[in-house]
């Protein structure tokens, strides 16, 4: 491993802020979907859901040209690009007056979270590999996981004070102190004789090089099947609670506890990736969903009482949440592990790929939302099979190469 240019556990800390950015710009906006669906899209309140969604998208088109930059030009710089510009399209979005300028607004700040997440797991893979860049970003996760359980009721609290546009005031002052932190604090890990040119033929050459690893093409779906289980729970959790079960206002607080239980994930897979395997964690945490979401198919289907209902949902939320942390970074592990010397790019485009595929997954499952959890349980319950599918045909393909080995 090589030699960290500053300490682990501050290390941690900031690529954990970095990576917070993400779960802040999603989250805090939860509690805000009623106040915009009746001030910006009254007779269709679905379509408030997008807000979260199309941040997504923008994230994800984003990612396929910030890895080639950051190899171009180093992570530094492009991690304050995309502050600048996603500071830009917050104060945009604060008084945008119509749904579109809203959307659009939030389309750029995904475009510039998009720095920060590609760069922060290229500044990982340029110090560390293997399990061990498993065991960093389990516990990046660990402290990353507690801004999702914070930001509904944090936005909560911002809303109660200055409305949902308030919420894009904090967003800014949020990536400002992130970008300033790593500026001062962490040296730049990719140094100017590792660099690649941005050339085309170079990212060409670099998908040409992940298409024809069997392992890696793998992974990037099964990211995108795992991404999409999250993104369609996010998108529908606060309409569930507020429409099915009429727990808006306690909205804030069954999600943040449910993700603050749900963090121990990251805390265990740091503690047994090295000694399990990546592999058979992402393996047993997927079968695990295909079990509780063929469940709550089930239970939806039954008519069971509301209150059995709701201790159900709220199980099956966190499960989700807890599948993640056992997996994504252990997914985005094993599929860069072999790309060490195209890091910035390989992290770039399987980052890519596997959310512009998750959104579309996701987009559609949040408005088919009609007042029950039903269709969501459905669209998981087959997402979860396929990703396990996936999973296992990942150790078959494999199991010929280490008997040889």
């Amino acid at each position: 491993m090589s030699s960290l240019p500053i300490r682990r556990s501050e290390l941690v800390a900031l690529l954990a802020m970095m990576f917070a950015t993400i779960a802040f710009s999603i989250d805090s906006m939860l509690p805000a979907l009623p106040e915009i669906a009746e001030a910006m899209t009254p007779d269709d309140v679905n379509r408030a859901q997008l807000i979260l969604t199309v941040f997504v998208l923008g994230m994800g088109l984003g990612t396929f040209f910030t890895g080639p930059l950051s190899d171009a030009y180093g992570r530094k710089p492009v991690v304050l690009g995309g502050a600048i510009l996603y500071c830009i399209a917050a104060l945009v979005a604060a008084r945008a007056q119509s749904l579109e300028v809203l959307l659009a607004a939030r389309l750029a700040q995904g475009l510039g979270a998009a720095g920060p997440r590609v760069v922060a797991l290229a500044i990982i893979r340029d110090l560390v590999s293997g399990r061990e860049m498993a065991r960093i970003m389990s516990f990046v996760l660990i402290v990353f996981t507690v801004v999702p359980a914070l930001a509904p009721s944090l936005g909560a609290v911002i809303i109660g004070f200055a409305g949902w546009r308030g919420v894009f005031i904090a967003f800014v002052l949020f990536s400002v102190v992130s970008a300033v932190w790593m500026m001062i604090r962490l040296p730049e890990t990719h140094p100017p004789e590792a660099r690649r040119p941005l050339r085309f033929a170079a990212i060409a050459s670099a998908a040409r090089e992940m298409a024809a690893q069997p392992v890696v093409r793998i992974s990037i779906m099964v990211q995108a099947l795992t991404f999409g289980m999250m993104f369609s729970m996010l998108s529908s959790v606060q309409p569930v609670y507020d429409v099915t079960f009429g727990r808006g206002d306690e909205f804030p607080l069954w999600f943040g506890a449910v993700a603050l239980c749900a963090s121990s994930a990251s805390l265990l897979n740091a503690t047994i990736v090295v000694r399990v395997g990546m592999r058979r964690i992402v393996t047993a945490i997927l079968a695990m969903q295909v079990v509780v979401s063929g469940v709550m198919v089930a239970i939806g289907l039954a008519g069971v009482p509301e209150a059995v209902y709701f201790g159900a949902f709220v199980f099956w939320q966190g499960t989700v949440f807890f599948m993640a942390g056992l997996s994504i970074g252990n997914l985005n592990a094993i599929a860069m592990e072999p790309l060490g010397h195209i890091a910035g790019l390989a992290a770039s485009l399987i980052g890519a790929i596997a959310t512009v595929a998750a959104v579309v997954l996701a987009i559609p499952v949040g408005l088919m939302f009609d007042g029950t959890p039903l269709p969501l349980a459905a669209a998981m319950c087959v997402e979860a099979v396929l990703a396990l599918g996936l999973m296992l045909h990942m150790r078959r393909i494999e199991a010929p190469v280490t008997a040889a080995a």
